[in-house]
């Protein structure tokens, strides 16, 4: 049987980061994982990929489009307060 190859697309900036961002979504249980099913709440690498994405925004101050600024600002604001809603309800 031929194996059929995937075609993806390139990858930009704006594609990295909500690659990183739906990862953490599904670390704080709010998109499911992979496969579909729901994931268990993993504060600790939800926690990390936000750092990651802290970091990028710092490293790549003054670099950034104003689209990919907007991007990456809003998802880091967006999954701090997830994580904050998740940190309370798991220890509340």
């Amino acid at each position: 049987m031929a194996e059929q190859t995937q075609v993806l697309s390139p990858v930009d900036f704006s594609t990295h980061v909500l690659s990183l961002a739906s990862s953490a979504m599904v670390a704080l249980g709010k998109l499911p994982g992979l496969d579909g099913q729901p994931h268990p709440l993993d504060l600790e690498t939800a926690r990390h990929l936000i750092d990651v994405l802290a970091m990028l925004e710092q490293k790549t101050r003054g670099n950034l489009d104003e689209p990919e600024h907007k991007l990456l600002t809003s998802l880091i604001y967006e999954l701090r307060v997830d994580y904050v809603d998740a940190q309370q309800a798991a220890h509340g």
